[in-house]
């Protein structure tokens, strides 16, 4: 009983600990811009002013929010981009403060919490489960990405390959 108890607890650490966060702080993917907004002005690491933080694209109707948190001495955040797809945030980009923490300090955090990741690059590193897409991409940047949202757009977009694109498949596969 004591080995079953025990296999059991392994396990229940090893599924939480691949379990990503949807967002961080109180910035969640799947909200509306107006929660968003409530949850921005109640957490000052961020440097949000209003709405003269909120843009439209008049060519897709997509609502952007831009912050500049570098003027708070306390964040560890630069600026922060909050991204909407049909009127739910879809995106969070959070350029962190390259004076007061380091690429390796954050991306060993992620490790130690959620795994090793599934993409790396010298670029990015890429954590991923069925609902988040989680990056840290160099020099210093967090992406928490909405993953069904992503692979909707990519699947509904008739992009091709480049043929450097294809190319470099092929030497992959050859390999």
């Amino acid at each position: 009983m004591k080995k079953l108890l025990a296999l059991a607890a392994v396990f229940c650490t090893a599924f939480l600990a691949f379990s990503l966060p949807n967002g961080y702080s109180g910035a969640h993917l799947g909200m509306d811009i107006d929660s968003l907004k409530d949850a921005l002005k109640k957490d000052h690491q961020f440097g949000y002013r209003g709405d003269r933080d909120v843009s439209l694209s008049p060519s897709d109707g997509q609502t952007l929010i831009e912050t500049d948190a570098s003027q708070y001495g306390y964040s560890f955040l630069e600026r922060c981009w909050f991204q909407f797809s049909d009127d739910k945030l879809s995106v969070i980009t959070l350029n962190l403060d390259r004076s007061k923490i380091d690429h390796y300090s954050v991306f060993s955090k992620l490790c130690e919490k959620y795994g090793n990741p599934n993409e790396l690059s010298p670029k990015k590193s890429v954590w991923r489960d069925e609902n988040v897409i989680l990056s840290l991409e160099k020099p210093l940047t967090l992406k928490y990405v909405d993953a069904k949202t992503f692979d909707s757009k990519k699947n509904s977009s008739n992009v091709q390959k480049t043929t450097a694109e294809n190319a470099r498949d092929e030497f992959l596969d050859s390999l």
